[in-house]
């Protein structure tokens, strides 16, 4: 249900806006290429949501340019961005409940450490207000900036780690639970643990070229939740935002 009101909120902001600016030139424009996503910790790290990578994804948007002057307009922008990040090495994991059973009560350790990879692979949908500013480089090439606030929902979220390992009871790694290997292979539906939605800010900059029909562009940019992504702060708190480089295509509406 909740998707289904941001959509519906998506396409109440373009048409409002639209009608607000008839009597300005519109640009439609589509773009794809990478998210360099990551996750990032504060001052409450924990050994468990601490010590991501960046990870590649996927990230693909398309939008509406509504021209106020020569060099100013605004822009919304719908999104879709793979974000997340990435562990491979030695890492900590809370004990689960089938391993808890082999300690005494009441001695069950916060954590446990093994050496395995984890990705955590998470997707958005993101609709954001942009400013644009832009600058004319020569008869063909326009310099752009643009930046503003983004609100996104999640549309899945997955935990997959790989590979075996001793488990040990220490981060050193000196001390083995059992002494044979472990299987790590599982994947995870992690979205319950999300909070369903985020907020933040989001901006690029590029370089596009004038065809007789349109336009070609080149981008890279960023962006980043203000919101921690857990609901739980047992689950520690991460932020999470990604560097972008986008290839894509813009044409005159009207």
């Amino acid at each position: 249900m909740k998707k289904k009101y941001f959509l519906a909120l998506i396409v109440v902001t373009i048409l409002g806006t639209q009608n607000m600016l008839a009597q300005k030139r519109i640009d439609i424009g589509i773009k794809g290429g990478l998210s360099i996503p990551n996750l990032t910790t504060g001052s409450t790290a924990n050994p468990v949501n601490s010590g991501y990578g960046s990870r590649l994804g996927a990230d693909f948007a398309m939008h509406a340019e509504f021209h106020l002057s020569k060099h100013f307009s605004f822009q919304p922008q719908l999104q879709y961005s793979q974000q997340g990040g990435r562990k491979d090495g030695n890492q900590a994991f809370v004990v689960p409940p089938g391993m808890a059973a082999m300690f005494p009560p009441g001695e069950v350790p916060p954590y446990l450490y093994a050496d395995y990879k984890s990705v955590a692979r998470i997707n958005y949908l993101m609709l954001s207000t942009l400013a644009k500013y832009r600058l004319p480089l020569g008869r063909s090439f326009t310099g752009y900036v643009a930046a503003g606030p983004f609100v996104s929902i999640v549309l899945s979220a997955k935990n997959i780690s790989s590979g075996s390992s001793i488990i040990y009871l220490d981060a050193q790694q000196t001390t083995p639970l059992v002494p044979t290997p472990q299987s790590f292979d599982n994947t995870e539906n992690i979205k319950s643990d999300l909070r369903p939605v985020n907020a933040g800010i989001n901006g690029h900059a590029g370089i596009s070229y004038q065809l007789r029909m349109g336009a070609v562009f080149i981008e890279g940019g960023g962006n980043y939740g203000l919101i921690t992504i857990q609901q739980n702060e047992a689950n520690g708190k991460n932020n999470t935002g990604a560097a972008t480089v986008s290839l894509g295509y813009q044409f005159m509406l009207r």
